[in-house]
């Protein structure tokens, strides 16, 4: 919705004031600027980009455009099965335990978390570190240097995507001048021609630098900048299961652990004290 109201708004200043000043929209309706510029953007973005984050590319833009970040209901779920897990871990046998870890589409506990289970990565990232608990060899600051290891590789992968488009936006400048300048060299081709034929085909050239410029700093950059928030701010899930594993590793009660990753939530989408005890730990039993 931000990014809707934030083109509305972008779009209605500078085509509001151009008017006001006098301009006509029919001056900027120049398709065939628009082709080179947008084609070879997106050609570049082709290029410089796997297919893999191309395809990322049109999910990344939906979840800026819901501005899909995490709720204090879906931190709360974490936090729910999280502490459920612990508290298996601490008062269960090591194979019951492993059946929840093994199979999470089919234990109850996952289940009863669906907007946790449909995060594939964060299920298997908790899963993976269970494992490492209830193996009970590995040393906690050895584990949470792998999780730190683990989680910047993610952030690497979700923030290909941002990189990409950023790259994009960098280069719309420079791709409107190469508009700019194949109209100049048409206007040249009638330099024979009367002087309001010739102020339109010039007029027409530097509309594409116009293009260039507005698409990189309104259109592309913010929209890169929004995915990069959002991606950024769904990470925090996996700290939050990092702090709480860690937790438990070092030797805190499963309700204390819960605690810490509670602590790795902003404060905008912290839940209260009252909310973990009563919906997460409570939901529990």
């Amino acid at each position: 919705m931000n990014i809707i109201i934030g083109m509305i708004v972008t779009f209605g200043c500078v085509l509001g004031g151009y008017m006001a000043m006098g301009g006509k929209l029919g001056v900027l309706n120049q398709p065939f600027e628009f082709v080179i510029i947008g084609g070879a953007a997106i050609g570049i973005f082709f290029i410089a980009n796997p297919m893999a984050v191309v395809k990322d590319s049109g999910k990344a833009f939906m979840e800026g455009l819901k501005n899909a970040v995490p709720s204090k209901a879906k931190y709360l779920q974490l936090l729910g099965l999280l502490y459920q897990l612990l508290r298996e871990l601490k008062n269960k046998p090591r194979n019951e335990v492993e059946t929840h870890i093994d199979n999470p589409e089919e234990s109850e506990i996952f289940n009863a978390y669906p907007m946790i289970m449909a995060e594939k990565d964060l299920v298997g990232f908790i899963c993976d570190y269970c494992r490492l608990i209830i193996v009970g060899n590995a040393r906690p600051h050895e584990v949470e240097a792998l999780m730190e290891e683990e989680i910047s590789t993610i952030s690497h992968d979700k923030l290909k995507v941002y990189h990409g488009l950023q790259g994009m936006s960098d280069g719309l400048p420079a791709l409107g001048i190469v508009a700019a300048v194949l109209g100049v060299v048409k206007a040249m081709g009638a330099i024979n021609e009367s002087p309001e034929v010739l102020g339109g085909l010039i007029g027409a050239a530097l509309v594409g630098t116009f293009v260039g410029i507005f698409l990189s700093y309104a259109v592309v950059g913010p929209i890169a900048t929004n995915i990069k928030t959002v991606r950024e701010k769904n990470l925090r899930l996996y700290f939050v299961a990092k702090q709480t594993l860690i937790a438990y590793m070092n030797g805190s009660l499963p309700q204390v652990a819960l605690e810490f990753g509670r602590k790795a939530i902003s404060n905008s989408y912290r839940p209260s004290l009252d909310d973990v005890e009563n919906e997460a730990m409570g939901t529990a039993g």
